[in-house]
């Protein structure tokens, strides 16, 4: 007796082609198996059995569909995470904006944290700003992710024992309370980080950012999908700003006006025009 197949090739390009066109986010057939995986607990969460059912569920409710592509999205983070990047961003981002802003009467940076996951990110950006702008300068965060489940962790602010890895003594002391099975986020810090939820896919409607944090998400898209996103970060920043991306993702070869920007301590990108 022959089993029945449980994901079949037609299922496979089915749904990696409607996760291509919602999220850019790329399936190969390498990584089948995890998007099989994932899948599964889906569809036992729903009470499903079938691949074909759930694919017609999640493309009449968009409200699933969000749920869908949050649990195949892969969500590693950690505070201060590439260190030299932070570095980057208080030796030479924020003394380069300083300069270029201080004529002009706008004493606030505005950043993006795109890809946020569970907050480390934005939080450990807060603190830095926090530590080193000088009076009167002010600055903004807006947190981004596609996973709705990390905007909540995040929003909370609360990270477990386990998670703090990264984060000097210093700023933990300061900048977090203590309470049971770990550590939440000051009022104070998390009041200057504003969670929302967005797709890389879209336009975000941010506009003027003076930094940008995308690190460790567009390996996770082919080509086509990485331009575009490159071009809607480009149509969101300051005509004098910067791009973080990660260590291991790069523009090279790409079709963009980004200035590639090396430092003492980490590369990253700039719009200037």
């Amino acid at each position: 007796m022959v089993q029945a197949v449980f994901f079949t090739d037609t299922d496979f390009e089915r749904y990696r082609s409607l996760i291509y066109a919602e999220s850019g986010i790329n399936f190969t057939p390498t990584n089948r198996s995890i998007l099989e995986s994932r899948l599964k607990e889906r569809l036992r969460g729903k009470g499903l059995d079938s691949p074909q059912t759930y694919f017609n569920m999640i493309t009449r409710d968009k409200e699933e569909l969000k749920n869908f592509l949050d649990s195949i999205t892969t969500n590693l983070t950690r505070f201060f995470r590439n260190q030299p990047q932070f570095d980057t961003l208080e030796k030479f981002v924020v003394p380069e904006l300083l300069t270029i802003k201080k004529n002009t009467g706008n004493t606030v940076l505005k950043i993006w944290s795109a890809g946020c996951s569970t907050g480390e990110e934005p939080y450990s950006i807060a603190m830095l700003m926090s530590e080193i702008l000088p009076y009167p300068w002010k600055y903004e965060i807006v947190a981004s992710d596609i996973s709705l489940k990390c905007l909540m962790s995040g929003k909370e602010g609360f990270y477990g024992d386990n998670h703090l890895e990264g984060i000097p003594d210093a700023y933990l002391h300061k900048y977090f309370d203590r309470i049971p099975g770990g550590y939440k986020v000051k009022p104070d810090i998390m009041a200057k980080v504003r969670f929302d939820y967005h797709n890389l896919q879209h336009d975000s409607g941010l506009r003027n950012m003076d930094i940008v944090f995308c690190r460790n998400v567009i390996i996770y898209f082919d080509e086509a999908a990485q331009t575009g996103v490159i071009k809607r970060f480009w149509d969101s920043m300051a005509s004098r700003s910067f791009l973080f991306i990660g260590h291991s993702e790069s523009l090279f070869g790409m079709d963009t006006p980004f200035e590639f920007v090396k430092t003492p301590w980490a590369t990253l990108y700039r719009k200037f025009i």
